[in-house]
């Protein structure tokens, strides 16, 4: 005589109702035994395994209408109702009055053709359409066809293709139909008991206890011997467990926030919709230049303006400096500067705006600020441009302040960020002089690369804004040094968001 089958409630309430019915399927015992399907499989797969049950699965295509489809089948498809016109003609239809009919029914006539030609209802010749003897048989007792009424069974509950009458005609009519309805492969499993699984249910099914752990009052009261401890198979793969981690991008943000407040800087921020004059005029751009024009910045709709300084005084220096130089020595531009261009509102085109702005703020050294945000250029993306970056922009504010003290600060902040390297080389700025680009060397890479530029700003900028010491000013992208970072080459891949990716990135890097 066979002992008896030691299980846990959860094992006895699936095997009660294996023991009930000769076979049932899968969705029905996990729907009466009240458990979770994937825990129902589980005992059931266990049951298999020691010869005690047999699950048999068999793959079945079953119609998901769309939201809808009922209401439009009852108010007839567009081939149905196209058909229906056609059977009261005598004959064939020329084919600007079937266009015309058509419009007049508030029917595509596109659909028509296509669905009419799929069905075989309705035929297209030269210069005219008919309805094909198929037609006329679909139309003839007002009735919906085997083929439609398929799409009203969801009313019902599930219905599967092969419960149809004509199966083929069905996913005929559905194919590449998604407004109606979708056929989904679903996998249907059976499960039954063997001979030597019954025999085991009329021996009896013993329930026990099972838990993960014993507790202290299991083990005073004695209640620990009808407790049966759940068993671990501890070769089988274990669940994939994610450290957290903050994005890429974030991740170089932060740390160069860190960088600079390790260095005695103040950090500031701007609004990244910004006026025209701190954006362009306030940095002693001239009105016409060429980064100003609408193929280069983003100019805003509403607000289209922004109102100047309150300092009237402010706004008059810097139009003195740009017609005529003001006080400064410069000659300016040479031009009649106009207040409307420096009230446009843009989407700020670098984070310059914000040091300029607390520069003007606080124009009396020491100072040290940096402003790490958006910035947006009208630019086509590509693997190396976006519409859209960030970058860090910092200015030092120090009576004693020249060339070599950019060039330290700047070397210190890339070593802190992992560059051992730094190099400067001259370029040209219009409100730094002298300015310089900022190059780092690339181990893995074996090559130069440029991160940015930087300079010192002319009196230009600083004088009209209160400042007569030297200034020294840079502005660095923060999107190229991750790519460097994480070894991308595409910009892009910074804001795809793939989680699977994000979980491949190195901790520490």
């Amino acid at each position: 005589m066979k002992p008896p089958l030691i299980v846990n409630r959860e094992q006895f309430a699936v095997w009660d109702q294996l023991g009930r019915v000769d076979s049932i399927e899968m969705d029905r015992l996990v729907e009466r035994v009240g458990l979770n399907q994937s825990k129902v499989a589980a005992i059931a797969t266990e049951a298999e395994q020691a010869g005690l049950a047999t699950i048999e699965s068999r793959r079945r295509e079953e119609i998901v209408p769309a939201e809808g489809a009922a209401e439009a089948v009852r108010a007839g498809l567009p081939e149905r109702r196209a058909a229906k016109l056609l059977a009261q003609k005598s004959g064939p239809v020329a084919m600007p009055q079937f266009v015309e009919l058509m419009k007049q029914e508030g029917l595509a006539i596109n659909e028509v053709f296509r669905w009419g030609k799929t069905r075989d209802w309705i035929q297209r010749g030269k210069g005219e359409v008919q309805l094909t003897e198929a037609g006329r048989a679909a139309v003839a007792d007002d009735v919906l066809d085997v083929d439609e009424s398929a799409l009203l069974a969801h009313e019902g509950g599930p219905r599967f293709l092969d419960e149809t009458e004509y199966p083929e005609r069905v996913r005929n009519l559905l194919r590449n139909r998604s407004e109606l309805a979708k056929i989904k492969k679903r996998t249907e499993r059976t499960v039954s008991l063997t001979e030597s699984g019954q025999a085991m249910v009329k021996a009896g099914i013993q329930v026990r206890e099972e838990r993960n752990v014993l507790t202290p009052d299991d083990l005073r009261s004695g209640a620990w011997r009808e407790i049966s401890l759940r068993p671990y198979d501890v070769t089988l793969p274990a669940e994939k467990v994610h450290a957290a981690r903050i994005h890429p991008l974030r991740k170089i943000i932060e740390e160069t926030r860190r960088a600079f407040l390790e260095m005695g800087f103040t950090e500031v921020v701007s609004p990244m919709v910004e006026s025209s004059f701190w954006c362009f005029d306030a940095l002693f751009q001239p009105q016409d230049h060429p980064a100003r024009d609408m193929q280069d910045t983003f100019y805003m709709d509403e607000p289209c303006e922004t109102a100047l300084p309150e300092d009237a005084s402010l706004v008059d220096r810097v139009k003195s400096v740009h017609e005529n130089g003001g006080d400064t020595g410069s000659e300016g531009w040479g031009y009649t500067w106009e207040p409307k261009r420096a009230m446009q509102a843009v989407l700020r085109t670098h984070t310059t705006a914000a040091t300029v702005r607390a520069l003007a703020a606080q124009p009396s050294p020491p100072s040290k600020v940096f402003c790490v945000g958006w910035v947006y250029r009208n630019e086509s993306m590509s693997f190396k441009h976006l519409p859209v970056f960030h970058q860090v922009d910092g200015i030092i504010i120090d009576e004693h302040a020249n060339l070599a003290s950019l060039l330290g600060t700047l070397e210190a902040f890339y070593q802190k960020m992992g560059f051992q390297r730094v190099k400067f080389k001259p370029a040209f700025y219009p409100y730094t002089e002298p300015s310089v680009d900022v190059v780092v060397y690339l181990e893995s890479r074996g090559k130069w690369i440029e991160m940015g530029g930087s300079g010192i700003f002319r009196p230009e900028v600083t004088e009209p804004l209160g400042c007569r010491h030297p200034v020294l000013a840079w502005g660095l992208g923060m999107e190229r040094l991750a790519m460097i970072r994480y070894g991308l080459t595409d910009i892009r891949e910074l804001f795809h968001g793939k989680l699977d990716a994000m979980r491949e990135v190195a901790l520490c890097r």
